[in-house]
């Protein structure tokens, strides 16, 4: 069930310390996806605005921030190296599991191969010895597919033992999915598509917030389709918000488990996402946000 009245605890929403681990974020964290080029691909039109963003974020107490080296590919791990190395203070968290063709297609690299190559990119592009947080990214564009993924979780477990990585999460997987990469190793974050509209995760974000794992919604804001509800809009005019704002409020007053990577290129909006974490929603809103979704969890 929604939690509801419940204040974001604080700056950037509060803190939530990874389970089994030294990592302690603010829950608002940031999302580098959009600092590459249109469609995730290439370079940035302005790459020193992209490095401007990221320091803004940090001084503003971000210290969670998402990325991947098939972004560009690795345009934005090098924008993040330019602007942030030697990353003191920051969780860093990638994932592997993709890449991009010669046309910025985005296609499966889910091979032991191709999971170790991509750990390694992620390493010399980041400009690192050691990577925070890698999810496993399971394939399948529009919704995660039933398979197993423990070839993959056991490939990036050795990779761990290695040193090479210090802790594991997955991305765009089922429950079943989640036990399975459990049972190889310590799962710390699960990354799914979820938001105030798209909720097909409800149970598992419960069932992961009584074991302290981290739930991870990307497209918080809708993704490449943008939110649009009439609800959203009223209840933000009754806030003296922004829709986007109160969408974002919402996924922080879902659970205490929900950590935020809303990415953006541009500093108005990073303020204006970064603002969102103070805002309250009152029972009554609340009530009427969980009603845009409430169908998709079935």
């Amino acid at each position: 069930m929604t939690k509801v009245d419940m204040k974001n605890g604080g700056k950037l929403g509060g803190t939530f310390s990874l389970p089994g681990t030294e990592l302690t974020v603010h829950r608002m964290g940031y999302g580098a996806m959009q600092l590459a080029g249109p469609g995730v691909f290439g370079p940035p039109k302005d790459r020193a605005a992209a490095v401007a963003v990221l320091r803004e974020a940090v001084d503003a107490g971000v210290n969670h921030i998402d990325t991947s080296d098939f972004y560009g590919p690795h345009v934005t791990n090098q924008i993040l190296r330019e602007a942030l190395h030697p990353y003191a203070g920051l969780t860093l968290v990638t994932k592997v599991g993709g890449r991009r063709g010669k046309e910025g297609a985005w296609l499966p690299a889910q091979s032991p191969a191709e999971l170790v190559s991509a750990v390694q990119d992620n390493l010399r592009n980041l400009g690192l010895e050691v990577l925070d947080v890698v999810n496993f990214r399971a394939w399948g564009m529009e919704k995660p597919q039933e398979g197993s993924i423990a070839q993959q979780v056991e490939t990036l477990a050795e990779l761990q033992r290695q040193g090479l990585i210090r802790h594991l999460g997955v991305s765009h997987v089922t429950a079943a999915q989640v036990a399975e990469a459990e049972a190889i190793a310590p799962i710390v974050g699960v990354q799914n598509f979820y938001n105030v509209a798209v909720r097909h995760d409800d149970a598992m974000i419960d069932a992961l917030a009584a074991k302290g794992i981290a739930f991870v919604p990307y497209f918080p804001l809708g993704g490449f389709t943008p939110l649009q509800s009439s609800t959203l809009n009223e209840v933000a005019a009754r806030l003296g918000a922004t829709p986007m704002q109160v969408a974002l409020a919402w996924l922080l007053h879902r659970a205490p488990n929900v950590l935020l990577i809303p990415g953006t290129s541009s500093l108005v909006h990073l303020k204006e996402n970064l603002a969102a974490a103070e805002l309250v929603i009152p029972a009554a809103e609340m009530r009427e946000l969980d009603g845009i979704g409430a169908k998709s969890s079935v």
